[in-house]
């Protein structure tokens, strides 16, 4: 039988996530000379090639990337479960690691981790901030933040937001040298302001009136990857932008912007905090969806 120990495939993970044997080491406190004869040991135990290895980068094989979505988790597990039994006598400690949009993120930022972490001032919040639909097991999160209809069936999601609207959006100042569009196809004639994912992928503008839907493939003269950045775009003139309402709402108030084609803005449930379900969560995770669920539920929300 073949057998890896612990701390090899310790090491096998931290080059894979460095994805260099000099960084690696650092993290591990070793010198890079053992770290790579643990692994021409490993790989040569089990006889295959788990890296290839170029003078500049590291790089994992497919045998790695196999290897890699099968480890991680159970080391993870692993140390959760030795931080859970070290932290029953002690405060709780561990790390979670949370893929989000941006939009999604901020107001756990906002309104749970400024009690949360001052609770628990061993535990430690990182957040990936990422427009893709990733797989938060084999990409090595412990959970994402995404919109409800987004998060896969195998996972346990705790809403927190509400529905939302996207919103066509412009400032006075455009709409003074463009005439409003009266229906969706007559953005096709306007400066739209796109959003792209990070996977390079073109969000299209779907809208939907009393069961009706229209999709419009917009052009315009600016495209960028952050919500934030086209809000600040839309009031500069430069164009439409195709928004969450939430996003805009103080500007509409005010009437730095100005909502178009408001029957046409469809609605879409709200954000949530997903994790596993066939996993049990470690204690700082189980202590974080606590919060968030507890807030969620607040009649304050």
């Amino acid at each position: 039988m073949l057998r890896a120990g612990l701390s090899e495939l310790t090491a096998f993970i931290a080059i894979a996530e460095q994805r260099s044997f000099r960084a690696a080491a650092r993290k591990l406190g070793v010198s890079p000379s053992a770290l790579s004869h643990a692994m021409r040991n490993l790989e040569a135990r089990i006889n295959v090639r788990l890296f290839n290895r170029t003078t500049r980068a590291v790089a994992l094989t497919e045998a790695g990337e196999q290897l890699l979505r099968r480890v991680q988790p159970a080391i993870a597990d692993l140390d959760d479960a030795i931080n859970e039994v070290g932290s029953a006598g002690n405060r709780p400690s561990g790390s979670i690691r949370i893929s989000a949009a941006e939009a999604g993120a901020r107001p756990l930022i906002q309104r749970v981790l400024p009690g949360f972490l001052a609770t628990y001032p061993d535990i430690h919040v990182e957040i990936v901030v990422d427009t893709r639909l990733i797989d938060i097991v084999a990409d090595g999160f412990d959970a994402g933040i995404r919109l409800f209809d987004d998060v896969p069936r195998d996972m346990i999601a705790i809403r927190f937001g509400p529905d939302m609207r996207l919103a066509a959006v412009a400032s006075p100042a455009y709409l003074s040298q463009h005439e409003p569009p009266k229906t969706p196809q007559d953005l096709r004639k306007h400066r739209c302001i796109r959003f792209r994912f990070l996977s390079g992928a073109l969000y299209r503008w779907n809208f939907e009136r009393n069961g009706t839907s229209a999709d419009v493939d917009v052009d315009g003269p600016m495209t960028l990857g952050n919500t934030n950045l086209m809000v600040d775009a839309a009031l500069a003139g430069i164009g439409i932008a195709w928004i969450p309402d939430y996003l805009v709402a103080e500007h509409l108030a005010s009437g730095r912007l100005i909502h178009l084609l408001p029957n046409w803005s469809p609605s879409l449930a709200g954000a949530c905090l997903y994790y596993p379900a066939n996993r049990h969560p470690p204690t700082a995770l189980r202590l974080f969806t606590q919060a968030v669920r507890e807030w969620a539920n607040s009649p304050l929300v």
